[in-house]
């Protein structure tokens, strides 16, 4: 092997394929600098659970429940429950219907506020077991858990905490053991779960007390039955990105600072496998920079999860048939979720037929089309990649999960080049980072070539797992992106550039 084969030999395997999981905590010790915060920063990454959600970019909500028969949003727990019988239920329509739409994962509604449970639990009334769907024999989280197992794709369950029908509800001791039977029974009972859904509702029970909720316990018992499952909004391994809009972050950093209190938690339970929720204490633009940073005592990777209804409420109801989000708003929606860093959860709640509507069937085929038009071919796939300081130039327009693009040495900075003998024209750029090794990059420009003179056609901060940013439409053969800050060498596992007759 020559010298300069020994010498760019280990750069290529850097390059070659994903990174090390290097943690998704780390602790900062008092005398670490700005630069060694910065450095640990870029090096915290997703645990295995929060890269597989993260890989899914879209899951699907299902509220359903005894609110679609009383067509409420939030019941009291003193609903009929006679009325619950939707005579045509299909959950492989569910799933199906979702699946077609690229959707990867479902979450159904085990339990809502009201207390109805979807499935026979033992420690309550309040159930499918007391209706007549099925003359009482009906199990709705397992119709939903075999129609995944049956289309192959991911199964959760979401869980109130708040109970307004239970009576232990305020009695903390009390409450705490029931709720925690109630989750292993769904957690025991139908296979692999992949996401545990909690918020954070507390209202006061019977007594007039509220009730104070043991998550600390919850999450054990979920690491312990469902170790793969990622806990969800009030949990320690995804948050909420702050609106039901669908709208998340123009800068959404997924590794966010801990405070002394919570450090010490997290490293009491264990650095490895982190079982505190991290307090996001604002929901402005900026929860990671380097100025949020500053003064914390540890750093965790803890990634935005987006959420909005296909329609304005989150159960069915009649009256918004006529106001399911078209297929162009989803894609809106794709854009500001998806596109900024973050996860689409995306709500479609069957009707009282037990069926996914015709409306929001068609939205979403539409909406599926639009991508699947609007993604279909990467322009830059006929362009030639130049990039001085750049390892793996090719990997960027191959967009392979198995290899990435990085900086010799200790270059976080690159100039890429991209040339084309016959221009094309654009107006969408998609980013990848390889977050497998963090996520690094803090500010980025793409530009053209125009009279010899390079112009900017738009710039971002933060990329992430996906980016996407759209423009007025450019035509040329010569275009460059610009990573001109990264807290450590920027990696990028795609660039892509898409023209789409819509404009988001």
């Amino acid at each position: 092997m020559s010298f300069f084969n020994k010498l760019f030999f280990p750069l290529l395997l850097l390059a070659g394929t994903t990174h090390a999981q290097n943690g998704s905590f780390t602790s900062i010790s008092p005398g670490d600098k700005e630069a060694d915060i910065i450095y640990k920063a870029a090096h915290v990454t997703p645990s295995p659970r929060q890269l597989r959600w993260q890989q899914l970019e879209l899951t699907a909500f299902f509220h359903f429940g005894i609110n679609t028969f009383t067509n409420k949003e939030w019941g009291d727990g003193k609903e009929d429950i006679s009325k619950f019988n939707p005579t045509e239920l299909n959950a492989e329509q569910w799933v199906k219907t979702v699946k077609d739409a690229g959707i990867k994962q479902v979450i159904i509604t085990a339990k809502h506020h009201d207390g109805f449970c979807l499935w026979p639990s033992r420690f309550t009334e309040h159930s499918i077991k007391n209706t007549p769907y099925k003359n009482g024999k009906g199990d709705i989280v397992k119709e939903v858990a075999n129609a995944c197992k049956k289309y192959g794709i991911g199964f959760g369950v979401y869980l109130s905490p708040w109970d307004r029908n239970s009576a232990y509800y305020g009695d903390s001791v009390k409450y705490n053991t029931y709720f925690e039977n109630q989750l292993t029974e769904l957690l025991s009972n139908y296979g692999k779960v992949d996401e545990v859904w909690f918020d954070g509702a507390n209202g006061e029970g019977p007594n007039g007390k509220k009730q104070v909720y043991d998550f600390n316990s919850w999450y054990k018992l979920i690491r312990r039955l469902q170790p793969q499952a990622v806990i969800a909004i009030q949990g320690p391994d995804v948050r909420w990105v702050g609106t039901e809009t669908g709208k998340g972050r123009l800068t959404e950093w997924s590794v966010l600072p801990v405070d002394e209190q919570q450090q010490k938690k997290i490293a009491d339970a264990s650095q490895k496998d982190v079982m505190v929720k991290p307090v996001v204490y604002k929901a402005g633009e900026d929860l990671g920079s380097r100025d949020r940073l500053k003064g914390a005592k540890g750093l965790v990777w803890y990634p935005a999860e987006t959420d909005v209804s296909i329609r304005p409420g989150w159960f069915y109801h009649p009256a918004e048939d006529v106001k399911v989000k078209t297929g162009k708003e989803l894609l809106n929606i794709y854009f500001s979720s998806v596109g900024r860093n973050s996860l689409l959860l995306l709500n479609i709640p069957p009707d009282t037929r037990g069926l996914i509507s015709d409306s929001d069937v068609q939205a979403l085929k539409d909406w599926t089309e639009l991508r699947e038009s609007l993604f279909k071919n990467n322009l830059l796939k006929g362009f030639t990649v130049h990039c001085p300081n750049g390892i793996n130039n090719n990997a960027l327009v191959r967009s392979q999960r198995s290899s990435f693009w990085t900086t010799k040495g200790k270059d976080s900075t690159a100039v890429i080049e991209f040339d084309s003998a016959v221009p094309v024209s654009f107006n969408v750029l998609q980013l990848q980072e390889d977050i497998t090794g963090g996520q690094r990059i803090e500010k980025f420009s793409l530009q053209y070539l125009q009279n010899d003179k390079w112009t900017e056609i738009t710039s971002g901060t933060t990329v992430g797992y996906k980016r996407l940013l759209n423009f007025k439409p450019v035509t040329a053969g010569k275009v460059r992106l610009v990573i001109e800050s990264s807290r450590f060498n920027p990696t990028l596992v795609s660039v892509g550039l898409f023209k789409s007759d819509f404009m988001p």
